[in-house]
């Protein structure tokens, strides 16, 4: 979701900030615009759709040494030429670009913007025409303005802007949206996140909500909301340029999909200590080892996540497990246990969502801990506790190898709490020797690719829509099949509870419709099966995704039997594929689904 790039004091910003508008695209956007200039001339360039459109506008004259560049995702005013940033101020002395939303942005007009002239639908627009108000009515420089109108705007932003009569200075600031500064030698950069910048500079500042920042060529001045100056280390980001590129595969999603097994791997080294050991933070398993209850806090794929590790983390612990939408639960909280501990889970660790209902439990001094694959991320800097995914970029929106990832960490905290508590002998679960199998049985369900595609044309090659059914682990497997499948292939797709399908759903069956059932449980298996015939017997056309040792003949993939707490990560797999095969015989873009954003920074 909107992406911000910005560099003051180096020649031939603009192409900079194309650089890192393109490296921005997988978060999802519909129009992007940049401006440069060079103290003698400025130039204002947007287009509607992809960077490439932005790019064929971008000509040799448009150059600067120092620049802002943005890719809007709409949420005030429609996709637009008018409504992409940067925008203008009322005379166009300031320009500024803007993530996030202004919640009172209507108020703020009707009070100090009569007699202004909008060009679009924008709250942004509303924002720098205001700064501009009150350098005018108070006879205020650009910082002191920009101030005062950053008291007044309620809601979450991350601004950048220039003034055009000081075309050596960016003024940054933010609350609850992502933007990070990027010390280089003789220039500094801006950007929302750090993969944008990564060509210029490894060494980020992180900014926190509320603070001001003056960023030139030489310097950083940052200072808080009571104007004190603040002085904070930068860090080395810890990202190569090529853990960003696709190499020899035509889509993002399709090489992280490729990646599971690497990641299950890697997740056995970084979370195993030399002597076999959990290498988790026994703070944070006495923490956890001390609640009465845990609570996944989560969005979209990653809540998915969460509903896949409740049975796991329930049998391993001993401890009960809710799963809620971090949308409705800060809005809508429950009654809490005496002894809550919250996880959340997020890949990018930026969630809106998810941190609104993180700053209420702070606030309640309930502790937390994020599971996140971004280290020094909003989410991770102000939980308790961070584990990360250390899955590696992931580009495409829609999330393949988070999802997995986000399982298998949850599985190694678990062990490492049952143990903790005493609930678990060492040799009842070996977390790091069943995710080595799942590894290798991954790679084999991958190794299908060709068969998974004539599936996937033999049975949604033309359908309108689509159900996934399970029981336990599937049904919730069956959530996030039909998620990635709606997401990207545009296939109506929905997750249901096998045994709900006889309580309304099955309404919904017609000749031919496509009906996958996900069986890897022995208790439940057969119910599902049964499930299968009462659609089949209605005109349903059926796939079945079974694990090899409850396998029946016709049925179509199968998987390799891995640890009955653990099939979650196996039987995604082969959906993740469906989706992945339904899109690209469609035709459609697998990497830049329509209307989405990677990393959802507004609630």
């Amino acid at each position: 979701m909107c992406g911000i790039v910005g560099i003051v004091g180096k020649p031939e910003a603009e192409k900079v900030i194309l650089t890192g508008l393109e490296r921005l695209e997988y978060r999802g956007y519909d129009s992007a615009g940049l401006f440069v200039a060079d103290g003698t001339s400025d130039h204002l360039v947007k287009a509607q759709g992809r960077i490439k459109n932005l790019e064929d506008k971008v000509t040799p004259k448009v150059t600067g040494t120092i620049g802002i560049g943005h890719t809007r995702w709409a949420t005030h005013g429609r996709p637009s030429e008018a409504n992409a940033h940067p925008h203008t101020s009322e005379s166009g002395r300031l320009v500024l670009v803007h993530n996030g939303v202004i919640e009172n942005f209507d108020t703020l007009q009707h009070t100090y913007l009569e007699g202004d002239h909008l060009k679009g639908q924008t709250d942004t627009e509303i924002a720098v025409h205001l700064i501009e108000s009150l350098m005018n009515r108070q006879k205020l420089d650009t910082l002191t303005a920009f101030k005062k109108a950053l008291k007044l705007i309620q809601g979450s932003y991350a601004f950048a802007l220039v003034d055009k009569k000081d075309p050596e200075t960016i003024y940054v600031a933010k609350n609850k949206s992502p933007l990070l500064i990027g010390l280089g030698d003789g220039f500094n950069v801006i950007c929302s996140d750090a993969l944008a910048m990564l060509d210029q500079t490894h060494h980020f500042v992180e900014i926190e909500d509320g603070e001001l920042v003056t960023v030139t060529a030489d310097q950083i001045h940052i200072e808080d909301q009571k104007g004190n100056l603040v002085y904070r280390e930068s860090y080395e980001a810890q990202l190569d340029l090529t853990d960003i590129e696709k190499g020899t595969y035509p889509y993002y999603m399709l090489k992280e999909i490729d990646e599971q097994p690497t990641v299950m791997r890697r997740l056995i080294q970084e979370y195993r200590n030399p002597d076999g050991s959990i290498a988790i933070d026994e703070k944070l398993l006495e923490k956890i080892t001390q609640s009465d209850r845990i609570y996944i806090i989560a969005c979209g794929t990653s809540n998915h996540a969460g509903w896949a590790a409740k049975h796991l983390f329930e049998k391993l612990t001993k401890i009960p497990v809710e799963i809620h939408l971090s949308s409705e639960f800060g809005y809508n909280m429950p009654l809490l246990s005496q002894h809550p501990f919250f996880i959340y889970l997020s890949q990018s660790g930026e969630t809106a969502d998810s941190r609104q209902v993180l700053v209420r439990t702070n606030q309640l001094g309930y502790p937390a801990l994020t599971i996140t694959n971004v280290a020094g991320s909003t989410l991770s800097r102000e939980a308790d506790y961070t584990l990360l995914l250390h899955a590696g970029p992931e580009i495409a929106v829609a999330s393949t190898k988070a999802y997995t990832s986000q399982i298998a960490v949850m599985a190694i905290l678990a062990e490492a709490v049952g143990l903790a508590k005493q609930q678990l002998a060492a040799a009842d679960f070996a977390i790091f020797q069943e995710l080595s199998i799942v590894a290798t049985a991954m790679e084999s369900l991958i190794s299908e690719k060709a068969a998974l595609s004539q599936l996937t044309e033999d049975y949604l090659g033309t359908t309108r829509n689509a159900f996934y059914i399970g029981r336990g682990n599937d049904y919730y497997v069956s959530m996030e099949a039909a998620l990635k499948l709606k997401e990207i292939s545009y296939i109506q797709a929905e997750g249901f509870a096998a045994g709900e399908l006889k309580h309304g759903t099955i309404a919904l069956i017609e000749e031919g419709t496509p009906v996958i059932g996900i069986i890897t449980d022995a208790t439940t298996g057969s119910h599902t099966r049964g499930n299968l015939q009462e659609v089949t017997s209605r005109g349903a056309k059926t796939l079945v995704i079974a694990s090899e040792d409850l396998a029946k003949v016709g049925d179509q993939i199968l998987l390799p039997v891995v640890h009955p707490l653990l099939t979650s990560l196996l039987a995604v797999v082969p959906t993740q594929l469906l989706a992945y095969f339904a899109t690209l015989q469609r035709g459609y873009d697998v990497d830049k689904p329509r209307n989405l954003a990677k990393s959802v920074t507004v609630e």
